[in-house]
């Protein structure tokens, strides 16, 4: 974005003035900025009526009193393009292009499309094909459908790629509050990094929710992303579809591993980004993330006053990583003071209901157990009664205010969740966000959301701690040619990283070889076709003497043969028999087209794809985040030590990777994919026994 283009931003975003260019979208438009409650100056432009909303329209753009600071365009296509032009020439600030008919349209929509981005200028331009933008702060709309929220001082930004989708989450019942909406729409000037590098610098941003069906520019969003992360707003991103620009590579084990949705995951965890799969947790995530501070912690203590409610909380709390403290016995007693004979003190506690609404007696209970117990988080549950049987709501809010009483006092952050999200109530819910509750609706939902703002500020430590070299934009690939196992394992030797003593040779030669690396040996067939050799019969291990290497010569030809004649090869390789190592893994480091430089890291052997126990991690990378990977690993166990066996070093074992990510990134070899699998782990040392590589034709 040039400095031009975000003081035309800025003049979007809080218009004195708006001209809504069309017909019947535009009307919409004109009652949603004054649903909104918009104070400045409404133009309407359109030639072929009179009036509209009742108020006269000025025929053209050029008929307009001075340059409008915001536009609600929706004409058709070629018609916008033209009216973009006549508004950039007059110096109108930024356009909301309702207008559909370009990209998303196929070849001659791609023109119109690339015909408005020549016509816009400097102007600030959201769409097109989307509905717009909402400023709940300053109280304007750019918006062609019906939308809710409101602003209390502060809130979330929603950016979307759908349209319909943030007018969704602008009329849920479920109180999260707004500071601003976008509809992203084609993105072909302004598009989400541009969204959240202006909307995380405002102090009323308290975080960010994103729709996102693909991304054009993974560094610019990363910058973006960081940004966000430095001034200490979280950012919750639901992510559907797949991404327009697939992996590049799929012969390898990886390629099948390392589609969009893993590449995204590991993007996301890579900035800080908190993850959700639906809606309702995006929502409810912002919710809790907008209202409390966020837990230093994973420790959390919960209450209700039902032995169900305690069951599901402890369920699954544990399923996803929570930690319900229990009490020690100094704390058991005090509490078994504060509650009735048939309460159990448990952590979730169940308080029993002969104590509940009755604040003298549940605020106490709130405050001992949360005084004598290390937790970063407090959740109650309460389903409140229906309006027409609300006889005891007076109850369910007295406990409500006790509880949040004792949080409050304790500094701990505080949620009170219905087991079923619509028994929160519009009037509570607001209550309980003055009382600085969050509301949450949905246990699952609410567990989620503390677990994930504890996560995000953890990780914002590590970050800020251990920050990454920035991501380099993929380099265009046109086609790739393959290496064999030979050629790879001299590549990554030549990175430092050890492979066993061998030779390529043809038949007559395989006993010389062997001889001279002395046995037992490996034998292998080297040829196109064969990167998977054990499928094809084209591996032979323990081969102790020359007869038995011969046999499993003739044996191996014939294998290849009826696996794919075309496969049938006169090179062989033969190695040397590596040390049993304490684990294998899968090491790969490819060329993305969408994500430049990965790394995946995974269980290794012949069962990788059958297991799928795999990292993905976006490169550049650091070792602190390496090692984390291969803890987070099922073979994670293995490496460290399983049953008394000999553990791997963590952190010599991370840096060899680390090293090789390195050399591999800098290399001028125009390097596509490098997969080390097995690569042999030792306790200080590793060893790739077999080698995949493909090099890449620079376009």
């Amino acid at each position: 974005m040039t400095p031009k283009q975000r003081q035309n931003f800025d003049r979007l975003l809080s218009p004195r003035h708006i001209a809504f260019i069309g017909g019947r979208d535009a009307l919409i438009a004109i009652g949603e900025a004054k649903r909104r409650g918009f104070k400045g100056e409404y133009w309407r432009v359109n030639p072929r009526r009179e009036k509209l909303g009742g108020i006269p329209c000025f025929t053209d753009i050029d008929a307009l009193p001075e340059a409008p600071d915001a536009v609600f365009l929706a004409i058709p296509a070629p018609a916008a393009v033209a009216a973009t032009r006549a508004l950039r020439d007059m110096g109108a600030g930024g356009i909301a292009c309702y207008t559909a008919g370009f990209k998303e349209a196929g070849p001659d929509g791609q023109k119109l499309e690339q015909d408005l981005l020549e016509a816009v200028g400097d102007m600030a331009l959201i769409g097109p094909n989307c509905y717009g933008i909402i400023n709940y702060l300053d109280d304007s709309a750019l918006w062609p459908f019906a939308h809710g929220g409101s602003c209390p001082g502060y809130g979330a930004v929603i950016i979307t790629q759908s349209g319909m989708l943030s007018s969704d989450i602008s009329m849920s019942q479920r109180s999260l509050p707004f500071t601003h909406m976008v509809s992203a729409g084609n993105q072909a000037v302004l598009g989400i990094a541009d969204f959240i590098d202006i909307l995380c610098e405002n102090p009323a941003t308290k975080a960010i929710g994103l729709h996102i069906e693909g991304l054009s520019d993974i560094p610019k969003f990363e910058k973006a992303a960081l940004k966000a992360l430095a001034h200490e707003t979280p950012i919750v991103a639901l992510k559907t579809g797949k991404s327009e620009i697939g992996s590049a590579l799929t012969y390898s084990h990886t390629g099948s591993l390392s589609g969009s949705k893993e590449l995204y995951k590991a993007l996301f965890e890579r900035l800080g980004i908190i993850s959700v799969t639906n809606p309702s947790q995006l929502i409810e995530t912002l919710k809790y993330l907008c209202v409390v501070d966020r837990p230093t912690g994973k420790k959390i203590a919960g209450f209700t006053c039902s032995g169900g409610g305690a069951t599901m909380l402890a369920d699954y709390g544990e399923e996803i990583g929570l930690e319900f403290p229990s009490f020690d016995s100094s704390a058991t007693k005090i509490l078994e003071q504060h509650l009735p004979s048939i309460a159990t003190v448990s952590n979730p506690l169940d308080y029993t209901t002969p104590i509940w609404g009755q604040p003298e007696f549940t605020e106490p209970v709130f405050r001992v157990a949360l005084e004598h117990n290390d937790v970063q988080a407090a959740v109650l549950v309460q389903d409140y009664p229906a309006e027409g049987l609300d006889e005891s709501k007076v109850f369910y809010q007295n406990d409500a205010l006790a509880f949040a009483t004792a949080a409050k006092s304790l500094g701990i952050p505080a949620a009170i969740c219905a087991t079923i999200p619509e028994n929160f109530d519009k009037a509570s819910r607001e209550f309980l966000i003055a009382q600085g509750v969050a509301p949450m609706q949905g246990i699952e939902e609410t567990l989620n959301a503390v677990s994930s703002a504890a996560w995000w500020r953890a990780r914002c430590d590590q970050l800020r701690n251990n920050p990454f070299e920035l991501m380099a934009s993929a380099m265009p690939m046109e086609g790739t040619t393959q290496m064999n196992e030979a050629e790879g394992k001299a590549l990554v030797q030549s990175f430092g990283v050890d492979i066993p003593k061998g030779a390529v040779t043809h038949i007559d030669g395989l006993t010389l070889v062997a001889e001279d690396i002395g046995y037992p040996v490996v034998l292998k067939m080297i040829g196109a076709g064969l990167e998977h050799k054990t499928e094809a019969g084209a591996v032979a291990v323990s081969l102790k003497s020359a007869a038995e290497l011969k046999d499993a010569a003739k044996m191996m030809i014939r294998s290849v043969q009826e696996f794919d004649l075309d496969c049938l090869s006169d090179q062989f390789l033969v190695e040397a028999m590596a040390d049993t190592p304490l684990a294998e893994l899968i090491v790969a480091i490819r060329q993305d087209q969408q994500f430049g430089w990965v790394l995946a890291i995974g269980s290794g052997g012949v069962f990788v794809e059958l297991i799928g126990d795999v990292k993905h991690l976006l490169l550049p990378t650091n070792a602190e985040s390496i090692e984390a990977a291969l803890h987070d690993l099922k073979i994670g166990k293995l490496l460290s030590g399983f049953r008394g066996a000999e553990p791997a070093n963590f952190r010599s074992l991370s840096n060899q990777i680390l090293t090789l990510c390195q050399k591999i990134q800098k290399s001028a070899l125009h390097i596509a994919e490098i997969e080390l699998n097995p690569l042999f782990v030792y306790r200080d040392s590793i060893m790739a026994v077999d080698v995949l590589g493909q090099k890449q034709k620079a376009s």
